[in-house]
C-alpha cells in the first residue's frame, strides 16, 4: 500500500480504496474539463505526488481507460430505457449508435472507449478488451432475440467490433453538413442495416 500522505487529510485505508479515489478523482476532472486528463493533474487534485498515482496506473491511458469504464454504467442505462421494447436487430442497432453519438459529445468519458483522438491512446484502442466489453455491455442491454437472427458468441463480437469502427467513424469525421438525426438512421438502416441481416440469411 502507497504511504499515506496528502489525500486532502483522509488517507486511504486500502490499496483498493486508494485505486477507486484515484479513479474517482479521475472522472471527476475528465467530466469538469471535458478533456484529457495527466496524471499530474489527478495527483494534484487528491494532494499526492504522482509517483503514488503511478503505483496504481502505469500511464495516463491506463487511467482514463478506467474512468471511463466507471462512468459508463449510467449510459448504458439510459441506453437500456432509450430502445427499451425495439426487438428488430436493425432498428435496435441504429437507435442505439444514433443515441450513442448523441450521447458522446455530452459525456466525454465515453469518447474515450470509442475514438483514439486521445494523445496517448494507442492505435489498437477502439478494439481494446474494454473498447469490446463496452461494446457487447451495449448490444446485450437491447430486447433482441440474436440467436433467433443468426448470431452466436463469436458473430456477437465481430458485429461489436464493426459497429464500434462506424461510431468512430461518425465521431471523428460527421460530415459536411452534418447529417440530422433521422438522416442518419436512414444512412444506418440501408447501409449497416444490410450488414446486421445479412447474417440471419446465411
Amino acid at each position: 500500500m502507497a504511504r499515506r500522505r496528502g489525500w486532502g487529510g483522509n488517507p486511504p485505508d486500502s490499496d483498493e480504496d486508494a485505486s477507486r479515489r484515484i479513479v474517482e478523482a479521475a472522472v471527476e476532472l475528465i467530466g469538469r474539463t471535458s478533456s484529457e486528463i495527466s496524471i499530474g493533474d489527478v495527483a494534484e487534485s487528491l494532494g499526492v505526488i504522482r509517483q503514488t498515482v503511478y503505483r496504481y496506473f502505469p500511464s495516463a491511458d491506463a487511467l482514463m481507460r478506467a474512468a471511463a469504464i466507471a462512468s459508463v454504467d449510467g449510459y448504458l442505462d439510459r441506453l437500456a430505457t432509450h430502445v427499451s421494447g425495439i426487438e428488430d436487430p436493425v432498428e435496435a442497432m441504429t437507435e442505439g449508435v444514433v443515441y450513442t453519438l448523441t450521447q458522446v459529445h455530452r459525456t466525454p468519458h465515453l469518447g474515450i472507449l470509442l475514438t483514439s483522438t486521445n494523445s496517448s491512446v494507442h492505435p489498437e484502442g477502439l478494439t481494446s478488451q474494454e473498447a469490446q466489453a463496452f461494446g457487447m455491455a451495449m448490444i446485450t442491454r437491447f430486447d433482441v432475440d440474436w440467436v433467433r437472427y443468426g448470431y452466436d458468441d463469436a458473430s456477437l463480437q465481430e458485429l461489436v467490433e464493426y459497429v464500434l469502427r462506424t461510431m468512430q467513424s461518425f465521431f471523428l469525421a460527421p460530415g459536411d453538413p452534418k447529417r440530422s438525426d433521422e438522416e442518419l438512421r436512414r444512412y444506418l438502416r440501408r447501409w449497416m442495416g444490410s450488414a446486421i441481416i445479412a447474417q440471419s440469411v446465411r
